[in-house]
């Protein structure tokens, strides 16, 4: 979130001069009273019938708020039927199920067990991307304080084991593995958010299997979003595509969010990926800081989640919205 961290440095500033603190932000965990609510939104607040955005056909959303002053910060999601797990960017963990009328049930809070560095301040925590296998024994974390990849149990409860990869080491701390998915085939790719320190553009790596087994990335490639635009996490459709949420910060906190596709057959050595824009988020429309992706399929159709990060400021919001894509173009993406 580097465009935004002038801002937050700013609305932050009072209370670490007030408080004498210097330093790496504290890590703030969830308490044990796992209380959340959803109240629906709109697509347009000014349109209530409004549905449509690009190519996703707006299903419906909510706004998750709790009274644990830790909740909030989520950017990155699994789905497994109607349970969801949010991973926030300092370990913080929420389970629930959502019910087709949007209520939800069964909420419990969690954190991260283990990761880089001890866990005292939010960037040993910083994690910024999740994928999980699909028999969902397994997850893998992306710690964006450190460029790290860890793996954990199906439940996050316990890690099996780390590591930073050296084709990562000149990725930005605040600009770094912010997006990653795992691919059908057992292959893994990331994306720096920003320019990684001596490079012209995005990199982007592709694993052959498991990076945390074997580290050394089987090859490079590089990714061009739109103008002021980051990529923010990605996800591979059931159709074999792959979908970037990429997101842009204005000042007065503006967000702007686009999705683009990607077909994985464009990712090959030395490539330069730029994807094909199928929707944008932007005022009117609802929008905030959207962080998280997943697709699923639903009988016939393929439906996209996004999930925001608030920042636990008050000017933002924690947002799930459920889209349905009604997409059928098939071409590759743009890459050379």
């Amino acid at each position: 979130m580097k465009r935004s961290m002038v801002w937050l440095a700013v609305v932050a500033m009072p209370l670490f001069v007030g408080a004498g603190w210097s330093g790496d932000a504290r890590l703030s965990l969830l308490g044990n009273d796992a209380r959340m609510t959803a109240r629906r939104v709109m697509l347009d607040p000014d349109d209530p019938a409004r549905r449509r955005a690009g190519s996703l056909t707006f299903i419906g959303g909510v706004v998750l708020t709790s009274p644990d002053p830790a909740f909030g910060g989520y950017s990155a999601m699994a789905i497994d039927g109607d349970r969801f797990t949010l991973l926030s960017d300092d370990g913080n963990i929420v389970r629930f199920r959502l019910k087709p009328d949007w209520r939800v049930e069964d909420v419990r809070f969690a954190a991260l067990p283990a990761g880089p560095a001890t866990g005292w301040t939010k960037r040993s925590r910083d994690s910024e991307s999740m994928v999980v296998d699909a028999a969902g024994n397994r997850a893998w974390v992306g710690f964006e304080g450190f460029n790290e990849i860890w793996r954990y149990d199906a439940g996050l409860a316990r890690a099996q084991a780390g590591v930073a990869p050296a084709a990562m080491a000149n990725w930005r701390r605040n600009g770094g593995i912010e997006t990653m998915a795992r691919l059908a085939d057992g292959r893994f790719v990331a994306i720096s958010e920003s320019t990684p320190y001596g490079e012209s553009s995005r990199v982007g790596l592709v694993w052959a299997a498991d990076p945390v087994d074997a580290p050394v990335p089987a090859f490079r490639f590089r990714y061009r979003p739109a103008p002021r635009f980051d990529p923010a996490d990605m996800t591979q459709l059931p159709d074999g595509r792959l979908v970037v949420l990429e997101r842009r910060f204005d000042l007065l906190f503006r967000w702007s969010n686009r999705l683009v596709l990607i077909d994985p057959r464009a990712l090959t050595l030395g490539s330069i990926i730029e994807g094909r824009e199928i929707a944008r988020l932007a005022a009117p429309l609802i929008h905030d800081n959207f962080e998280g992706i997943a697709a699923r399929r639903e009988g016939a159709a393929t439906v996209i989640w996004l999930v925001s990060d608030d920042n636990r400021l008050p000017l933002q919001r924690s947002l799930l919205l459920k889209f349905r894509l009604d997409d059928r173009h098939n071409e590759p993406s743009a890459g050379r």
